[in-house]
């Protein structure tokens, strides 16, 4: 945690936007070139990952004909294969052939359409650094692909040298080491708008935290406000219930995935599958025009 560090360093910010949000970096020495080395990641993501690049590399899976082998990058074979294993730990609450379905509701680039039927994600075959398209599935990895991009973008840090900084795209952190004072990374869990919840602040030092919210994105239909997160099982947005669902680990990309199945599989089953799988996790519930907060025992360990 200490190696390397330089009281005497400055910490050098640096800020821009990407995948319709904003990335952040606060860093201790390291490269010269950080910034560039961010966003040479950040490109590389969107060309892979992003629904709103018509040639990016799911754009053109979608498009492909049932049965077409597609060659995939490494990076996006790591994402797909990391998606598909948390749907399967998940059976299914966290679904990455939704992208028809989020379609339907206004959530993705394509437009509201009727008539989206989910795609079948068993169906799909990662093989060989090929990607098997089964002819019923347009995938959406909006919820893995910010945590992805942290973790890439990390990694690109520490091969250059970088020992102590603080990765964030769009409210989920990566940090490494500590400040120059030998303080850790502090980063207080954000909470839903209107929650006076007391607030809840993690060190990061090799760890992340990714943020799963029902505030976050959402269209209103009949004077009604719908989440962009989906329930696999019936096409619609989540009832609400579960507000904020906040999971620290290692992978940021793990830890996204993980948000959204807890979100998706609601308050007592996500609890039950975040204790199963022991993961530091916070739940913030709405109940009663407030909110409550629970805390996985692995998370109120760390707590102390």
């Amino acid at each position: 945690m200490f190696r390397g560090r330089d009281p005497a360093a400055r910490i050098r910010r640096f800020a821009g936007r990407t995948m319709g949000t904003g990335w952040s970096l606060a860093i201790a020495a390291g490269p010269a070139d950080a910034r560039a080395r961010v966003e040479t990641v950040l490109a590389q993501v969107i060309a892979e990952s992003s629904l709103w690049e018509a040639e990016s590399e799911i754009s053109r899976f979608n498009r492909a004909p049932a049965g077409v082998s597609l060659p995939v990058s490494p990076g996006f074979a790591e994402v797909v294969g990391a998606a598909l294993a948390i749907a399967e730990a998940s059976n299914g609450a966290f679904d990455p052939g939704l992208a028809a379905i989020a379609d339907s509701w206004g959530f993705g680039p394509g437009g509201a359409r009727e008539n989206a039927e989910p795609g079948e994600w068993r169906a799909m075959k990662l093989e060989n650094g090929r990607l098997i398209q089964p002819g019923t599935i347009a995938l959406d990895l909006n919820a893995i692909a910010k945590g992805q991009a942290v973790d890439r973008a990390a990694a690109a840090l520490r091969e250059a040298g970088a020992a102590h900084f603080l990765m964030e795209i769009g409210g989920e952190y990566r940090g490494e080491g500590v400040k120059p004072d030998g303080q850790p990374w502090w980063v207080e869990i954000e909470q839903p708008p209107g929650a006076a919840l007391p607030p809840l602040r993690v060190a990061l030092s090799g760890l992340s935290i990714a943020t799963s919210g029902d505030y976050r994105r959402a269209v209103m239909r009949g004077g009604k406000r719908f989440s962009h997160s989906i329930d696999p099982t019936t096409g619609q947005p989540i009832a609400e219930g579960v507000a904020s669902v906040a999971v620290l680990g290692r992978s940021c990309m793990i830890a996204d995935a993980e948000a959204t199945a807890i979100t998706v599989l609601g308050a007592a089953q996500g609890y039950d599958w975040a204790v199963s799988r022991g993961l530091a996790a916070q739940i913030l519930l709405r109940e009663g025009g407030g909110f409550r907060e629970v805390l996985t025992p692995a998370l109120a360990g760390m707590l102390g």
